[in-house]
């Protein structure tokens, strides 16, 4: 029996569920089907393009590489586990005190709505995502959004992953 959560962009009321990729990653959807829900605030990728994120606690339980990928594809949804170094970065622009910051590092929960992304970070090299789930409905609304987020700016909108 297939699996579903819900991906909202709370200030402009858009919602997209995906269905969760069990076969190809089956620890990683564990852990973050037993993190859920999980909100925090939405950022646009730097280096990846077509990508929106939110930082959440890091989920501990989730595996160091499952079903990975460089090369995520329009709808696929990723889980990214970083140690405290690795995005504590000042020249992330992270806000001091923010989940970027945490002693125990954290989790980028992330949605790619377009194409032609890669996974390529000037100061590490390459950032594989573990891609556990799958939009199934409600991708070119969120893509529209997710692109006046990167034109706009994402001040003031959370992103929140709920089971459906």
């Amino acid at each position: 029996m297939a699996r579903y959560i819900t991906i909202t962009l709370d200030k402009r009321d858009i919602t997209c569920r995906a269905r969760l990729l069990d076969d190809e990653a089956p620890l990683t959807c564990a852990a973050v089907w037993d993190a859920l829900p999980q909100s925090g605030s939405a950022f646009h990728a730097k280096y990846a393009r077509n990508e929106l994120y939110t930082l959440v606690p890091r989920i501990t339980a989730a595996p160091h590489r499952e079903n990975p990928t460089v090369t995520p594809i329009p709808g696929d949804v990723c889980l990214f586990d970083f140690e405290p170094w690795e995005i504590g970065n000042p020249a992330y622009g992270y806000e001091p005190g923010s989940q970027a910051h945490a002693q125990q590092g954290a989790t980028d929960l992330a949605l790619f709505y377009g194409r032609n992304n890669l996974l390529l970070n000037g100061d590490v090299g390459w950032v594989p995502g573990n891609v556990f789930a799958t939009i199934e409905d409600g991708l070119p609304e969120l893509a529209v959004a997710c692109n006046d987020l990167w034109i706009q700016g994402v001040v003031g909108e959370t992103l929140s992953f709920a089971r459906a």
